[in-house]
């Protein structure tokens, strides 16, 4: 089959491109000028030069290509300004989706994240039928992916056969610019010793793929799958890496009521700093959340595979060890 794959540069979406290969696909990646290869070497790819942001590229890379993956997204948002988070996330996806239908791609899927859902109630687990709350509009990520994912979805208002999966934390190899790496490397360089006290859901890449897979060949048109593994506290899963990694064991959670006024504190820092922000006041209020999920519908409709994250974890250091990035 002829593929393409945008964000195949970055981390799921290079695992997604190099699956495709290694079936036989035909893929193609868009990619920009200034994109970095290490997350693709290796891996029998064409590349089209191109942007998302840039419908004429988008559409020349479409030419002849049957599936579309569409992958890109600003997931590093704390390291970029809010309006680009929206422009990447929102126009980007509203050009993806504009070009397939234009092209005619017979197959389209959307790369959008557990975070358009937002947190569940206290207690609970979120599934697929959440919707993302006005409330937590202030968190940049989430409801860009929340708005880009209305885009996806009058799309298919207008016949474009698209599914959307909603990875949660995803942990493995490839992930070269560490985004949910960085829990690797701060567990290595002893920075897990205190943890937020909410919890959140982590996924190995390679069932994050099997599942981007299943989407396109069997997931209903217009729905959302949570393609999510364990759900376990900030501690559990600080102390499961330092396991792997050797590094020390969390010492301590934070009281809830510190959050605040420590996120104010970071971000009072990031805004007088010269230097890109390693965290935002934003992901210390949201790390007092539990972000559970319900995935059986992706594991019963699509057949998502469940790997624990020890084996996420070991799969993460062992590729980042090999390659002396830790």
């Amino acid at each position: 089959m002829k593929v393409l794959v945008t964000g195949a540069t970055g981390f799921v979406g290079s695992n997604v491109a190099a699956a495709l290969a290694a079936r036989g696909d035909h893929v193609r990646v868009l990619r920009r000028i200034t994109s970095q290869l290490k997350a693709l070497e290796g891996v029998p790819v064409d590349y089209a030069v191109g942007d998302i942001l840039d419908p004429d590229s988008l559409l020349a890379a479409m030419q002849g290509r049957e599936l579309v993956f569409h992958v890109a997204a600003m997931s590093q948002y704390w390291r970029s300004s809010k309006e680009t988070v929206y422009r990447v996330n929102v126009e980007g996806t509203r050009n993806v989706v504009q070009a397939a239908l234009a092209v005619g791609v017979q197959r389209a899927v959307h790369t959008s994240s557990v975070a358009a859902l937002g947190y569940p109630p206290h207690g609970t687990a979120a599934d697929e039928s959440q919707v993302f709350p006005t409330e937590l509009s202030w968190w940049p990520y989430g409801h860009s992916k929340h708005l880009a994912e209305l885009e996806v979805q009058m799309a298919v208002e207008r016949g474009l056969s698209a599914v959307i999966v909603n990875p949660t934390i995803v942990i493995g190899p490839r992930d070269v610019n560490f985004i949910s790496g960085s829990l690797i490397r701060a567990s290595v360089k002893g920075q897990l010793l205190v943890v937020p006290p909410g919890g959140s859901n982590i996924v190995h890449v390679d069932d994050v793929v099997d599942g981007h897979l299943a989407a396109a060949e069997r997931g209903r048109v217009g729905e959302r799958y949570i393609l999510g593994g364990e759900n376990l506290s900030h501690w559990d899963a600080a102390v499961t890496i330092a396991s792997v990694t050797g590094g020390p064991r969390p010492r301590l959670v934070l009281p809830h009521w510190t959050l605040p006024p420590l996120a104010r504190i970071i971000d009072t820092f990031n805004a007088l700093s010269p230097w890109p922000p390693l965290v935002a006041g934003e992901q210390i209020l949201l790390g007092g959340e539990t972000f559970y999920v319900d995935n059986s519908k992706a594991v019963r409709e699509l057949g998502l595979p469940q790997t624990p994250l020890r084996q996420a974890a070991e799969d993460a250091y062992k590729w980042y060890r090999e390659r002396g990035l830790l």
